[in-house]
């Protein structure tokens, strides 16, 4: 029996599902292209009251191994998400692999299994292990609002929400 490997594309899209079951009101996948000082480029981004949470995306070890060298996790003040998780197969990471901080989350069969790291709602807004990079979370909320004002859709924001 051939066990099949989720793609990146599909981790991705995992894990702005769990971000929006998780109860982040606001969700980016990485078909969002917005420009932020470090070159980061998130997987999934989810905005919460008061709170940012970062899922990266790792199919492979070796992916995994390479993100280590990435400017933004040498110097983890430059990286969004107040909270950041990795996202992988079952196995490719091991807890006790993560950087400091970090929360782990497996992919099994079709479903996300929470491994360590992962807070409850009461921890979620006082325990947050990072303080995410406000004025690159606030690039990515601007070009989002920016688009939807540049398609004339801006006045819904008025509407009350449902």
């Amino acid at each position: 029996m051939t066990i099949k490997h989720p793609t990146h594309a599909e981790l991705v899209e995992r894990a702005a599902r769990w971000l929006k079951s998780f109860g982040c009101g606001v969700v980016f996948d990485d078909r969002f292209q917005a420009r932020t000082s470090s070159g980061e480029k998130p997987d999934a981004l989810g905005f919460k009251s008061g709170v940012s949470i970062l899922i990266e995306c790792k199919t492979t070890r070796a992916d995994f191994l390479a993100d280590k060298k990435k400017k933004v996790r040498q110097h983890p003040e430059l990286g969004v998400g107040d909270w950041r998780f990795y996202l992988c197969p079952t196995g490719v990471i091991k807890p006790e692999e993560l950087p400091k901080g970090w929360g782990l989350l497996y992919y099994e069969g079709r479903s996300v299994k929470k491994i360590t790291g992962i807070p409850n709602n009461a921890l979620l807004e006082r325990g947050k292990p990072f303080s995410g990079n406000a004025e690159d979370e606030q690039r990515i909320l601007y070009s989002a609002l920016r688009r939807v004002v540049l398609r004339g859709h801006f006045d819904c924001v008025y509407e009350p929400a449902n």
